[in-house]
Formats: C-alpha cells, structure tokens, sequence
C-alpha cells in the first residue's frame, strides 16, 4: 500500500475498528497489485458492448483464483462462479463499459484510446464514470472472499457486464440464460463510486436510488417553403419549439409535484439556410422517472402533446409527428430491496462508524442493475455508492459538489487508491453477511 493511503487509513474519516484491522491488513496487502490494475484499466478503456481486451484480462485474474469462469455472455459478459459448501448464493456485479470521451486529467497513465462508435463516429475513451474502480475492486474483493473460504459457505457468482452506459449489458447477460445457465442468486450487490460524497464516505439509499431513463425522439414535420412567404408553409421550427415548452407542463402540470421526474430535450435540429423554413424537426429527448406509473404518464403525455400542438399548428393528418420511445435504449429504475439495504447500511455504520456512512438521496442518473431483481421476488439486490472526491477538493468548496468534476465528465479523477480500498473491504463484508456460516 501507498504512503498516501495509509495515511489516509490512518486520519479520522478512514479509521476502522480494531476487529477489521485483519481485513484492513490484508486489503493493504494487496493494494499495489490492484493499483496497478487500476492503471491499466484506465489507460486502456473499452466503448459499451465493444469490451474485449477487459473482459479477456480480469477472466484471466479470476481462473488463476480458481473460479469457474465463462466468457461471452450477453455478448462480452464474464460470469465467475465459486462454490463453497451449502449455503446461499450471491451474486456480486461489476460494469466494465467505459464512454465517448475525450479525457482531460492530465494524469500520467490518462487514456489516449480513440475508437469508433456505433454511431460511426470516431472518438477519444475514457473511464469518465469510474468503471475501472469498479473492475479493480471486484477484483479485490475476489481476492480476499477466496483467502476467506473458511468463513463463509454457499455459492459466489462474480460477473462482469457489458454496456451498462447503454442500458443493455444487464439484459444482455439474463436473456443469454444468466440465471437458468448459472447459479440464480438470493442476493445481488454491487457499488458505484460517487461524485457526490468525499472519498472513503459510504452511501446507501433505501428504495429507489437510481431513475428510469428513457431515450425519445420526436421527428416533427411540417411544410417548408421560403421564409419570405410564411403563410405558405407549416412551420416545423416554430412547432418544435411550441412542443418543446409545453412538455414542460408535464411537470409543472400533471405530474404530481412528490413524485420526482425529469423531461428534457437535449438535441434540437433542423434547418439548413436562413431562409429557408424547413420541412422537418428533430428533438431528442430523456425521460427520467422513478414509478411505473410516473413513466407512463411521461411517455403518453409526450405523444399526446406533441399530436395536439400539431392539430393547433394546423400541421395535416399525413404530417403529424412521429414519437419513437427507444425501448432497447431504456433503462428501468433501480430500486434497493428496503430491507437488504437499511440492514446493508447498518452493517457499513457498525464497522466503518457513522462518520463515513450516510443514507444518499435518490438520483436521476440511470443504472441497469436493478435488472437483476426488477420483479422477482426471489432476488432482493442493493447498489451503494462509494465517494470519491479527492478529501483536499472536497473541503476547498466545503462540499458544494456544483463546483466539482461530476460523472462524464473529462476532468472525473476519482481518489481512486481510497474508492479501490473502501469498497473492496466494504463489499467483503457485505459478502461475508450474506454467506456466513450457519446463516438463513
């Protein structure tokens, strides 16, 4: 382990119990290692679904652990099973996927990968959402649940998923026979680093965490024609931006104001010459919601208004717009099983102390993981979240986070070394929890 770490073990915001001092050891141990992972996981970073190298390299690190691994699921999954005597059977997640990102952390080992996306375009890759802390750590805690076997029983599955910035690695895995090919799990964890908390501080939010995301076009036509002589067209531009601003009431208006939700319109194109009104729009759109119900009302209301300013406009039968709901692009909520995760979050405070955990509000950000218990009762899963704002940044805006790297973003450089340590002993322990011996 580095000096920086452990000093940073050592302050207050990491100190632990002196019953985890073994574990704490052990991680310390092992932290060189899987920094240098880490490294190369960054520099070397892989677009959704496009994950090759990645999923080769961390398959090779699990068979030398002696789990039974199976590649190319779900397209680039790796699933890793280790069985240990009766007991439960656990399933622990890691993302690999990483995002059309130029970076610009000026750190020495910064990706400098391009790629071409499916879009066609070509662009730089980074790890801008923090996915390779999330592989190392997988790795990490592999390691310390195999040296640990004598305290635990029941069956590991540790799988690594493809495309999760997509929102289709989880269903990618569990269509291509994720829980009828291999062990189905009674419980499901996986961990996010965070943005929104200093490094080493815990989150857990009980219940929904992350939103449905959903990805919407609307193809807005009209009649062009010179835009000298408006009275002779239907003008798409002036009927976009009328959509536009009335979706809005579907917020304001209908929703109702406890349920949170989100409608915005991130692209808007059309036109070629001033003056020129054109025949066609194109907006598009994210839909952010946590109910079911909320959802729905979103998506309906969308088509509903967009139809209607198009009767208003005057727009004819055969030129009303066309809304397209991507539904191979939607991610569904990830809602925390309640119990698992007050129970999660009690564990973390008894054994990191209240000043590193905390109940993290819910965000409108999208992750797929929820796929992995969405309506099945038989599956309770929690996502906690890992801070990873560098403790120096974080006090020198006194933890106004809008004043920080967000996720995405080409300047995120997590303090990787302490997210790493943290969710690695963290995860161990949950692990531990779920399989110990004698356990339901």
């Amino acid at each position: 382990m580095t000096r920086h770490l452990l000093a940073m073990l050592s302050a207050s915001i990491l100190a632990a119990p002196a019953g985890a001092a073994t574990l704490n050891e052990s991680i310390g141990a092992d932290m060189p290692q899987l920094m240098t992972l880490y490294r190369d996981l960054h520099a070397n970073p892989e677009l959704s679904m496009q994950e090759a190298r990645t999923p080769a390299k961390l398959a090779a690190e699990m068979r030398k652990l002696g789990f039974t691994v199976t590649e190319k699921v779900g397209k680039t999954g790796v699933v890793s099973v280790l069985k240990n005597g009766a007991g439960p059977t656990l399933l622990i997640r890691s993302d690999m996927d990483a995002l059309p990102v130029v970076e610009q952390t000026n750190l020495p080992f910064a990706s400098k990968v391009r790629a071409t996306a499916r879009s066609g375009v070509e662009t730089g890759v980074m790890h801008a959402c923090g996915h390779d802390t999330h592989m190392t750590a997988f790795i990490g805690t592999a390691r310390r649940l195999v040296a640990m076997k004598d305290q635990w029983a029941g069956t590991l599955v540790m799988i690594l998923q493809p495309g999760e910035e997509t929102g289709e690695g989880a269903k990618a895995m569990l269509d291509d026979g994720l829980y009828s090919r291999f062990p189905k799990p009674n419980t499901v964890f996986a961990f996010h680093d965070s943005a929104m908390l200093p490094a080493g501080v815990i989150g857990v939010t009980p219940g929904y965490t992350t939103a449905n995301v959903d990805t919407v076009d609307i193809l807005v036509r009209g009649v062009g024609g010179h835009g000298a002589v408006p009275q002779a067209t239907k003008d798409p531009i002036v009927l976009a931006s009328r959509i536009v601003l009335t979706l809005q009431t579907l917020i304001s208006r209908e929703k109702n104001p406890l349920d949170p939700a989100v409608v915005t319109v991130g692209s808007f194109q059309g036109g070629t010459k001033n003056n020129v009104i054109p025949d066609d729009v194109k907006l598009a759109l994210t839909v952010r919601s946590y109910k079911p119900e909320v959802r729905k009302l979103l998506l309906d209301g969308i088509a509903r208004i967009a139809r209607g300013e198009a009767i208003a406009a005057g727009v004819p039968d055969d030129r009303m717009p066309v809304v397209t709901v991507r539904e191979d692009q939607a991610t569904p909520a990830t809602a925390n099983t309640e119990k698992l995760a007050n129970h999660t979050l009690d564990l973390f405070r008894g054994h990191f102390g209240a000043d590193r955990t905390t109940i993290l509000p819910p965000l409108m950000v999208g992750e797929d993981v929820g796929r992995y218990w969405l309506n099945d009762p038989s599956v309770e899963g929690t996502l906690f979240w890992v801070g990873g704002v560098p403790r120096a940044k974080w006090d020198a805006v006194n933890g106004d986070t809008t004043k920080l790297p967000s996720l995405h973003s080409a300047l995120w450089a997590p303090d990787a070394e302490t997210v790493i340590a943290t969710a690695t002993e963290a995860m161990t322990i949950a692990a531990l929890d779920v399989l110990k011996k004698g356990g339901a």
